[in-house]
């Protein structure tokens, strides 16, 4: 075994954590399987949201882990609920009247509002797709629609007739009297309407898997269950699924959790075994309300990655899945630069150091060297104060601190420079407040100012500091974080802001104190 397998094995790591937990699971099988299932679920319900991309993310880190410490091969599935029916239409799509007309029907019965696929189903499955194909992830796409029409769903189904009063049986429990009356696990397809019915079931046949039910006129019809005539409501259809694909390991939000012994039992009595599952905290906006598909609040996957790199996304996912995390603008800066602090310790790190490190899971073992040698912190800052309109200007100032930093050699530090004038015109500046500062502030602001002026000595990051640390220390602020503030909010109109020190070292010593004598002339603001 080697170093790295045997940390593994012993890593702490939530992904290494749960893929032994699927080892084990195979292990004890008594019908040893060629291969461990993975698969992630989405509703096509609305367009593509950074949720739906945290579990194939997060599915995809455990399946790597799951790699470094068994032989067997894995497959990841996506699988889209396209064929269930549009019970809502979403706010943030266009056409919402065409929309309106087609409600209940399957979502790949819909026609897109967008006008560029065959149906709404068929436009979000190919965002999913597009979105995972950029990311590089290797999965399998699977469409529920197809899965139902191809047959390859009919020996469960066919085995949910026989079995119909167990299931039952299970669905009953969970549900209200009212509900119960009318509830049966098959939804049939109208074959003239082509909606989704939630209609009670007369009777289930068994021996020919045909069932008959009522339409809403009272017609009563016979249709097979095989085919794609009919589907599963969703609680029978989780455990189903599972049942047909032999999945090993599937994740979903929170609120699935107390589903999970319904999902379970549906599985077990259709002939499957019920697999390894992880529930994972949910998103929220920047309000604290659950992020939503059909809402279109909290950050979308385009907005993003319109101002950072994707690692950094990775990142934010890989971090506490069990704790609620609030998805807002303002959490993409400290993601990237974390992430790269990552970066920088992975080389001199032991295998069980590497093991727990967020970027081996991001890249799959595969790190690659960080070239940021100016934190995305700092740029905004560097931005800010210089009033850099496009990231030509910011590398002025890098490489003076930095000379032998360039775009070609740097070309995380380049597409970060990008990222962050875009995201300081979008969102720095319209909430910069400059305040003048207070008698003592003034007076210590005037000090600095003049001490840096005189400075001929070194000019790094570590000097500065603590020439900024003593001029602070000797106008007796305490605690010492006030004199910092006070430099944020007067100089860089913000309540918080970067290591003092690399900022003059990086905008430049004379540059500083121009920036002072503004501050305290009242010009910033």
């Amino acid at each position: 075994m080697s170093a790295f397998r045997d940390a593994a094995m012993k890593s702490k790591a939530w992904p290494f954590e749960e893929a032994r937990r699927v080892l084990k699971r195979v292990e004890s099988s008594k019908t040893p399987k060629d291969h461990v299932l993975f698969e992630t679920g989405y509703g096509p319900s609305g367009l593509p949201h950074i949720g739906t991309f945290g579990e194939v993310a997060r599915t995809t880190m455990i399946r790597r882990a799951f790699e470094v410490i068994s032989d067997i091969p894995t497959r990841l599935i996506c699988f889209s609920d396209d064929m269930d029916g549009m019970r809502k239409v979403p706010e943030n799509v266009p056409q919402q009247e065409m929309l309106h007309e087609h409600l209940q029907k399957p979502l790949t019965s819909v026609p897109d509002p967008f006008g560029t696929h065959d149906s709404f189903g068929g436009h979000n499955n190919a965002m999913l797709k597009r979105f995972l194909d950029t990311f590089g992830f290797d999965y399998e796409f699977y469409s529920a629609t197809e899965f139902y029409k191809s047959g390859q769903f009919d020996e469960v189904l066919l085995r949910a007739c026989e079995r119909y009063d167990d299931v039952m049986a299970v669905m009953l429990k969970s549900l209200r009297d009212e509900r119960a009356q009318t509830y049966s696990i098959f939804l049939p397809i109208h074959p003239e309407t082509g909606r989704v019915l939630y209609v009670p079931i007369k009777n289930v046949d068994a021996k020919d898997g045909l069932i008959t039910f009522d339409d809403e006129d009272g017609k009563e019809w016979t249709l097979p269950v095989t085919g794609g005539n009919v589907k599963l409501q969703w609680k029978p259809d989780f455990g189903a699924r599972w049942a047909a694909l032999d999945v090993d390991f599937e994740m979903y939000g929170k609120d699935h959790s107390t589903n999970t012994p319904i999902y379970d039992r549906i599985c077990e009595i259709l002939g499957g075994k019920k697999p390894e599952h992880f529930t994972y905290e949910l998103f929220l906006d920047d309000k604290g309300e659950k992020i939503s598909k059909s809402k279109g609040n909290g950050l979308s996957i385009d907005e993003w990655l319109t101002y950072a790199a994707s690692e950094s996304l990775s990142y934010f996912m890989y971090q506490k899945p069990k704790t609620a995390k609030r998805l807002w603008w303002d959490v993409i800066p400290k993601a990237v630069d974390e992430y790269h602090q990552q970066l920088r310790a992975f080389p001199g790190q032991t295998p069980e150091q590497q093991a727990n490190n967020p970027v081996w899971h991001i890249h799959a073992g595969d790190v690659p060297e960080s070239k940021m040698v100016v934190p995305f912190a700092m740029l905004l800052n560097l931005a800010s104060v210089s009033g850099a309109e496009d990231k030509e200007t910011l590398w002025g100032f890098i490489n003076r601190y930095a000379p032998e930093a360039s775009p070609e050699a740097n070309p995380d530090l380049d597409q970060a420079a990008g990222f962050a004038i875009k995201y300081y015109e979008d969102f720095v500046k319209p909430g910069k407040t400059y305040r003048a500062p207070t008698e003592k502030e003034a007076a210590a602001l005037r000090d600095l100012a003049d001490r840096l002026a005189a400075h001929d000595g070194a000019t790094d990051d570590e000097t500065l500091q603590s020439l900024v640390f003593a001029v602070g220390k000797d106008h007796g602020f305490d605690p010492l974080r006030d004199w910092f503030k006070t430099l944020y909010e007067v100089l860089l109109g913000a309540s918080q802001g970067p290591r003092f020190g690399g900022f003059v070292a990086l905008y430049g010593v004379q540059e500083t104190v121009a920036l002072i004598e503004k501050g305290l002339n009242g010009e910033l603001g």
